[in-house]
């Protein structure tokens, strides 16, 4: 495995994972684990400790966090667990928002990079996908492509493992999106998953669904699912904004503590065996 991220002096083997939706896994629903989804840093988790048993895990992510959030909230929960794995993204809420300051924002970035570099730990970042939901959204582009390039500058600087999202080809078709165009489908995140596993030279069988190409609509179904994704997230979204509220206020981290992933069965087999003790 690249990089010897494996374990750290004591053997011990512990991947921590912070950010908000996007780590957390909104659009991969599950009825079995916490917070009702799995996402790709789950699948990760148990493909380390299918790899090489004694993988601990914890994911502090939650939905609609802001990168201040993250760090308020988020930091020094991961560095006293001493990760010897760390992923990261965050800010891309940030991004979304009106009135954002870039350069602020990028300045925090990069000394929440820091510390957790600073720990010794295997880092990896992500960069943010040019998601292509409206033309609503444009104006936010030149925003990401900032904070791409942000991005891949620290991690060369900070000797971190760079996943580089907004290149991979496979989420341009929409079946790799959640309804809510915003965040990944169960493929979409199985893909990140394979490509994350990929980059810390993890085996894994996980593969790229083959889909027939896509049925062309008529201009009438595109209207109506036009109108429909307005009605159901577009107008939700911007509602709660205006409210100040996000739909992760009632939500606390799905993994706050270090959990020894299973080798067979999982996470949801980890959650079967506490359901029978209690």
């Amino acid at each position: 495995m690249r990089g010897g991220y494996a374990a750290g002096q004591s053997g011990r083997r512990r991947y921590v994972a912070l950010g908000d939706s996007f780590t957390e896994g909104v659009g991969d629903p599950s009825n079995v684990l916490p917070n009702g989804v799995r996402g790709w840093a789950d699948r990760v988790a148990e493909k380390l400790a299918k790899a090489q048993p004694g993988w601990e895990y914890a994911n502090l992510a939650v939905r609609s966090k802001r990168l201040r959030h993250i760090i308020d909230e988020q930091l020094e929960p991961a560095l006293g667990m001493e990760p010897t794995l760390i992923t990261l993204y965050a800010g891309g809420n940030d991004i979304l928002d009106f009135g954002t300051d870039m350069d602020a924002l990028l300045t925090d970035y990069e000394m929440l990079v820091a510390r957790l570099a600073g720990t010794g730990a295997t880092v990896v970042l992500f960069t943010g996908f040019d998601v292509k939901v409206s033309a609503v959204l444009e104006p936010f582009k030149k925003r990401n492509t900032l904070y791409n390039q942000k991005v891949r500058e620290l991690a060369t600087k900070y000797g971190a493992i760079l996943v580089d999202y907004w290149c991979f080809d496979a989420y341009k078709d929409s079946r790799m999106w959640a309804p809510d165009r915003l965040h990944m489908s169960k493929a979409g995140h199985k893909y990140l998953a394979a490509q994350v596993l990929d980059h810390l030279d993890v085996p894994h069988k996980i593969s790229l669904k083959q889909w027939e190409p896509p049925q062309r609509m008529t201009m009438r179904e595109w209207e109506r699912r036009q109108r429909r994704w307005v009605n159901d997230w577009v107008l939700p979204l911007f509602g709660r904004k205006l409210r100040g509220v996000t739909l992760g206020d009632s939500l606390s981290a799905r993994w706050p503590q270090p959990v020894k992933v299973p080798r067979k069965g999982g996470l949801k087999k980890l959650v079967e065996n506490q359901q029978a003790m209690q």
